[in-house]
């Protein structure tokens, strides 16, 4: 049986996970020869060459230095486009031939809304940082139906309680306490959009050269939890098995999140069953987010569809 604590399903806790919040350890480094990412900002900017990082907060952190802007003024990232696309986010790996697109801050808006539906329709995400912003509307609800509400929009306050500094599930939990009916008021940061976006590669940047092992396209930088950033080959099973796992995620939760999906995935390694996942899950510092007994079965059957090979990206 799973633990009895589970026949309730609590909502997500208050921030206590840490997607790719992971504490700076002085000693860690990047695997050797350093890698070095090309890296330019989606609005337009010289290329600038980032390295030495170990996991996003401290890429932030080097981006801003080398651009001479706060890290808070970052948003997302891209990768290998400048455009807003939720497909091409920056998560817990970044391959090796990587071009980082950088989405900074742009214009904040306020819209009046009223709850008519249970379902707002929004997917959240966050960038690691402090800042959770939509990923996906979907088609015919609510949101989708107030064109100044776009994907990439960061949520910055929720009737002026501030929601900076929040993970995704806290944001996505404030949302579906409003009660249906009522009147409430978003504020929102949209990308920054110029016109110089143009200036940027419209069909891919060109592939920098990289040094001898690294131009397979196999291998990617994973951030850790441990705090190191390690190069690995990719993985087709496991990257299958994450992404159904996120959306699984989105469905019971409202949230996207490649790093939570890779640690569920990591958890369920050696395990034979669903019981043993489980029991893992109630041991970890994913007990807090009170995973409901359907929402594990779930999980573990797309663990063990992708294992199989079942699952196709």
């Amino acid at each position: 049986m799973f633990k009895k604590n589970r026949l309730k399903a609590a909502a997500p806790p208050t921030d206590h996970y840490e997607n790719n919040n992971i504490s700076k350890n002085e000693n860690s480094t990047l695997s050797r020869p350093q890698l070095v990412f090309y890296c330019q900002l989606a609005h337009g900017s010289p290329t600038g060459l980032i390295s030495g990082f170990s996991n996003v907060k401290e890429l932030y952190q080097k981006i801003a230095e080398y651009f001479d802007f706060p890290p808070s003024e970052i948003l997302f990232c891209t990768l290998n486009t400048y455009k807003i696309d939720m497909k091409k986010l920056l998560g817990g790996q970044i391959g090796l031939e990587d071009f980082i697109f950088v989405h900074k801050k742009g214009q904040p808006k306020e819209v009046e809304l009223i709850k008519s539906e249970d379902a707002l329709g929004l997917t959240i995400t966050d960038n690691g940082a402090g800042c959770a912003f939509i990923k996906r509307i979907k088609e015919g609800s609510v949101i989708d139906e107030v064109q100044h509400i776009q994907v990439g929009d960061h949520i910055e306050k929720l009737n002026d309680v501030n929601m900076v500094g929040k993970r995704h599930f806290e944001v996505a939990k404030v949302l579906k306490e409003i009660p249906k009916g009522s009147t409430f008021t978003i504020r929102l940061v949209e990308p920054l959009k110029t016109g110089f976006s143009s200036i940027a590669p419209k069909s891919g940047p060109k592939t920098p050269n990289k040094k001898a092992g690294y131009g397979t396209g196999r291998e990617t930088l994973r951030f850790k939890a441990n705090g190191k950033a390690e190069v690995e080959e990719q993985n087709d099973e496991m990257n299958a098995g994450v992404e159904k796992i996120n959306v699984i995620l989105e469905t019971f939760l409202g949230i996207n999140d490649a790093d939570l999906a890779t640690q569920i995935w990591e958890m369920a390694i050696g395990k034979a069953n669903s019981m043993d996942f489980a029991e893992a899950i109630d041991n970890s510092d994913l007990e807090e987010f009170g995973f409901s007994d359907d929402l594990i079965i779930e999980l573990w059957g797309a663990i063990t569809d992708a294992r199989a090979g079942r699952l196709k990206r």
